[in-house]
């Protein structure tokens, strides 16, 4: 079966977002940032998380929702190369950003089961972000006492809040657009 053309500008940003990170990879072994290099392997897997879910699910992403998730890869990891600690909005895009996704994927599994997503939504981002700021300083406490570079950074109380609230606006953004972005994934099972 032949791909429509269309979908071939969408994998060359497919592979350009692969090819950026594997840099990224390059560049951390090179200044010997173990966080570069483990967070580029695990976005590199990201990458192709669409295409395991399509294949598994029975369900098609439409282009602009595969470069989405990839770009969610590439912008977390090129942000441990330094814009995590240059730039201060990176942290509260990426947090948006990814948590979008989980919030996405919530909403989708709500509405194919005939649930309203709303509570469920909200309910998952925040048990996971507080679960996950565990995570990271749980690493980060961890790797200080090893005396290693850690994985996950955690830059005290003040960022874990902001965290948690750009999770939020990840989640309302979702809550609000999802019925129109997620149509094709919500309603696939019908």
């Amino acid at each position: 079966m032949t791909k429509p053309t269309h979908q071939t500008g969408v994998e060359k940003v497919e592979r350009g977002i692969r090819y950026a990170i594997v840099a990224v990879f390059f560049v951390g072994l090179r200044r010997r940032k173990l966080a570069a290099v483990v967070n580029a392997v695990i976005s590199l897997l990201g990458t192709y998380v669409p295409s395991v879910v399509e294949r598994l699910c029975g369900v098609e992403f439409r282009p602009w929702q595969r470069v989405y998730i990839e770009s969610a890869m590439f912008t977390h990891s090129v942000g441990m190369l330094g814009p995590y600690d240059d730039v201060w909005w990176w942290d509260h895009l990426t947090h948006t950003h990814s948590v979008s996704i989980l919030a996405g994927f919530v909403h989708v599994v709500a509405r194919r089961r005939g649930r309203d997503p709303n509570t469920r939504v909200l309910a998952v981002v925040v048990c996971l972000g507080l679960l996950w700021e565990l995570v990271e300083l749980a690493i980060h406490t961890g790797a200080e006492r090893l005396d290693i570079d850690p994985v996950l950074v955690s830059y005290g109380h003040e960022d874990t809040a902001w965290d948690l609230v750009f999770n939020l606006v990840g989640a309302l953004l979702v809550l609000v657009f999802g019925d129109y972005f997620l149509d094709n994934l919500a309603s696939a099972a019908e």
